[in-house]
């Protein structure tokens, strides 16, 4: 097993402390952020290491190389992007507060997915669509490392999806913008110029994300070994189950406990450091 540690202010000092808890055969520096250690033990003190030097770490089996993957797939809100869109249509709403207590909620798997996102909706009812662009125009922002992901898998003949929770009036130029070859998102349903409070058509959720991910890959021949997926919330659980290499990004504790490993320092791009 190789250990995989990175993080802006690494050292060769915390890269040889680390090989020394876990008993490493040999260290390897990749570019100047990240270190591979080649045969690794497990060891508690990696986790308590690495989180005193704000350090993101991965266990990554022998072999694994970004040259054989063939799909990847990402959430969008708070994993893509920086933001949970549908927070920021709810301060432009003025019904910040209401959504936003919703959203936490949902996100820690306290609430039922679907009823959660039908309930922040509705309180969206009046609101213009004018404010889907103000959203995307003015606050939306890619998260660090994001485009440097992409442009590798893209090189790399990668297959990317962007399966979301949120909306497709986001999804979609995010899919133009960067280049993704899929998307799936909740239709939020407009009458009059105006968001009616409701969802058009199959609703998005947690399940409905697997199932896309599972399809994708059955349609490429990937075998699980092939591919990744990366989310933050509750709802993504059932994706990142269904992945051969499952990252937990800024996540809460919940989905970082379910996954391979966790990027709480890193951006994205760190992705590519697993599998170099």
């Amino acid at each position: 097993m190789n250990l995989v540690v990175q993080g802006a202010a690494i050292t060769s000092a915390d890269a040889a402390e680390i090989a020394r808890i876990t008993g490493a055969r040999s260290t390897e520096q990749l570019g100047a952020r990240a270190y591979r250690l080649r045969g690794a033990a497990r060891s508690d003190g990696v986790a308590l290491w690495c989180g005193t030097h704000s350090l993101d770490f991965a266990w990554v089996p022998e072999g694994r190389r970004f040259a054989d993957l063939r799909l990847l797939a990402m959430d969008m809100d708070s994993t893509l992007i920086g933001i949970e869109c549908i927070d920021e249509l709810g301060a432009i709403a003025g019904r910040g507060h209401e959504i936003a207590a919703i959203t936490a909620s949902a996100m820690r798997g306290e609430l039922d997915y679907p009823e959660s996102l039908r309930r922040r909706v509705g309180l969206l009812a009046g609101l213009g669509e004018d404010a889907l662009e103000r959203v995307y125009r003015e606050r939306l922002r890619l998260s660090p490392g994001a485009e440097r992901l992409v442009s590798r898998c893209r090189r790399q003949g990668v297959r990317l999806l962007l399966v979301s929770g949120g909306f497709s009036f986001f999804t979609e130029r995010l899919r133009q913008r960067l280049g993704f070859d899929y998307t799936l998102s909740n239709e939020l349903e407009i009458e009059g110029g105006k968001l009616s409070g409701r969802l058009a058509g199959e609703l998005v959720d947690g399940e409905v994300k697997a199932r896309a991910f599972r399809e994708k890959a059955v349609a490429l021949g990937a075998s699980a070994a092939q591919t990744v997926a990366i989310g933050d919330g509750a709802n993504d659980l059932p994706m990142l189950a269904q992945a051969g290499y499952s990252i937990a990004y800024r996540a809460n504790p919940a989905v970082r406990a379910r996954t391979n490993c966790a990027i709480d320092h890193c951006g994205l791009d760190a992705v590519i450091n697993l599998f170099e």
